[in-house]
């Protein structure tokens, strides 16, 4: 199955349009599509993972830990963490990468840092 993103609301929206912007056909869900404002992370986990979404965040502080948290109990499609630091043409060809050369099953219940 193809990869499905979904934007943590923490994460640079600016990432989202350039990469839709270089590939049109990348299903890359906002946060504010999905209604994540205000939800704690094990609530965004939950929508990403009912989506079916690799959930990509800037959020390495909390979010890890929260990850490890929810898989102990229930399936994830997978979550990205990368850094506020990353120039956002690298995050863009990781996630471009990603999403041209995996399948969506290859991330689930799986954690990664970009770049890869």
């Amino acid at each position: 199955m193809i990869v499905r993103f979904q934007a943590d609301a923490d994460l640079n929206f600016l990432i989202v349009r350039k990469l839709l912007r270089r590939e049109p056909g990348i299903d890359f869900q906002s946060a504010t599509q999905a209604g994540l404002a205000g939800l704690s992370d094990l609530e965004v986990l939950a929508v990403a993972a009912q989506e079916g979404r690799l959930l990509v965040s800037h959020d390495e502080t909390t979010m890890p830990r929260h990850f490890a948290e929810f898989i102990n109990s229930r399936e994830s499609a997978g979550l990205l963490i990368v850094s506020q630091a990353l120039p956002h043409s690298i995050v863009v060809e990781n996630l471009h990468l990603i999403w041209a050369a995996s399948e969506a099953e290859e991330w689930i219940n799986r954690i990664s840092y970009l770049p890869l």
